[in-house]
């Protein structure tokens, strides 16, 4: 049994924090969040639920629409959906511990819709509107001119339904400001619904990887390339999701065909200081993507699409870019960190790169369900006493200090920082710098001809159990001399 005294320092520190945080800029917006998932298609949609509820505290979740595929074509599982917030109901006290900003599991039951229990643009028209496809149109009509993120992991008919409902009820000038809230992220087209959507509405903001399944870029979640593939192991999710975790982690299931493949549609709008959300091309957590028409030959035209047909594109649209990446690893002796022998290139990088940081932040949560805040690990706090956009000359050095970074747990802390070129498209030659590992750092700029932009990355990196990461982005603006 605790001493009370324990518990009071606990409670008081985990006040001070949390005032901390809201009084230096650390309350962010959360970003509005739509799911459109097929569960109970397959055993994926309900793990990226499990992790869905965990990170509630940073995500604005409006609605979760139990929605059809390719895979299911004639049904929908809204009762599955109400079963993972049941679980989530069982940790819900523990968990605001840790964060008071977790929603009530009421509210959360209350976000449950469905679709049309049929597939695609058959069951898309005239008097084919569900709760689901309503609850969209309710959410596009807020007086809020935040972004709407539809996150789709089967089909998007209940979009589509609302998209047509939109056009027949609105003036031109109302559906404009509507539509211009939407950001779709869909994982592979797996309903007719998607290209039409893209045809129709050619502004909307969309991501999408087209074509066959092993293309794309979200397979980067479960595939057991690069670096750390044992923190996708069946083994790993056993001991660290599944198991001694709480009812919410009981009842993550068991992989079939690929874990979590539809976790990557939100991971980019977790407010970690390297995601941003606007803009694909930067990379996050959840991959990164570039804009332009893909060349339908190119997207694994005879790989699996559980047979969506592929249109060609009409427009460009955000999709797969490649990364190149050599991991940073760790040194016995002298420096604590040098750059890895293996250099990797490739879009599934764009997530998988970042695989060690977010497999250890859902461990952590899923420790959350269980452990008080004083007895759990969580993510340091990346501080930056230089500005976070800066202007330099070619040649010139420039200079940046991460002093102020901190652990709420008291923890030692540990700095990485390094260039991301590709953020911008980058293609010359960065000089070398000193050691990427102190608390600040200095960087000489390339020599251009032109102004370029080019993004360094500070990760600050705790070492509690498990070890978890937060970041900020610098963008160097280098201009000719």
């Amino acid at each position: 049994m605790k001493h009370p005294s324990s518990i009071i320092f606990a409670l008081l520190l985990f006040l001070s924090l949390n005032s901390f945080f809201a009084s230096n800029g650390y309350a962010q917006t959360k970003q509005r969040v739509i799911i459109l998932t097929d569960i109970e298609n397959e055993p994926d949609d309900c793990q990226s639920l499990v992790r869905l509820l965990l990170y509630s505290n940073d995500i604005d979740i409006k609605a979760i629409i139990a929605t059809t595929s390719t895979h299911m074509r004639d049904k929908v599982h809204p009762e599955t959906i109400h079963r993972v917030i049941k679980a989530y109901a069982s940790v819900h006290d523990k968990l605001t511990q840790h964060d008071k900003g977790y929603p009530s599991p009421k509210s959360l039951h209350d976000c449950v819709f469905s679709g049309q229990p049929g597939y695609g643009m058959d069951a898309v028209g005239e008097g084919k509107d569900s709760n689901g496809s309503e609850k969209i149109a309710e959410e596009l009509m807020r007086e809020d001119n935040s972004p709407l993120w539809i996150c789709a992991w089967g089909g998007v008919n209940t979009l589509a339904q609302t998209l047509v409902s939109i056009r027949k009820n609105y003036p031109v000038s109302d559906q404009t400001s509507m539509l211009a809230k939407l950001r779709v992220y869909t994982i592979s087209d797996q309903d007719d619904a998607g290209q039409w959507i893209r045809r129709e509405f050619p502004h909307m903001f969309y991501i999408v990887s087209p074509g066959g399944y092993g293309n794309a870029t979200w397979i980067g979640m479960n595939n057991a390339e690069g670096e750390h593939p044992e923190l996708v192991s069946n083994q790993w999710l056993a001991e660290n999701i599944q198991q001694g975790h709480g009812l919410l982690g009981a009842c993550y299931p068991d992989v079939a065909y690929g874990m979590e493949g539809d976790t990557p549609s939100f991971l980019n709008l977790i407010p970690n200081g390297l995601n941003s959300p606007e803009n694909p091309n930067w990379g996050g957590w959840g991959g990164r993507y570039e804009l332009y028409t893909p060349d339908v030959k190119k997207c694994d035209y005879d790989g699996f699409t559980g047979g969506v047909k592929i249109g060609d594109e009409t427009r460009p649209i955000w999709t797969n870019a490649s990364d190149t990446y050599t991991p940073f690893v760790a040194s016995a002796y002298g420096r604590a960190v040098k750059k890895g022998d293996k250099t990797y290139t490739g879009n599934q990088a764009t997530i998988w790169r970042w695989r060690e940081e977010i497999q250890n932040d859902f461990a952590a949560r899923m420790d959350w369900c269980v452990t008080s805040f004083k007895q759990a690990n969580h993510p340091p706090f990346a501080m930056l006493d230089t500005q976070e956009k800066i202007t330099v000359k070619s040649g010139e050095w420039f200079y940046f200090n991460a002093d102020s970074s901190f652990d709420p747990d008291g923890d030692s802390i540990s700095f990485l920082w390094f260039p991301y070129p590709e953020a911008t498209g980058f293609k010359g030659e960065l000089p070398a710098p000193p050691a990427e590992n102190c608390h600040d750092y200095k960087a000489q700029a390339p020599i251009v001809s032109q102004p370029t932009d080019i993004h360094y990355i500070l990760k600050v990196t705790d070492k509690g159990t498990p070890r978890l990461s937060r970041y900020k982005r610098i963008i160097v603006t280098v201009e000719p001399k």
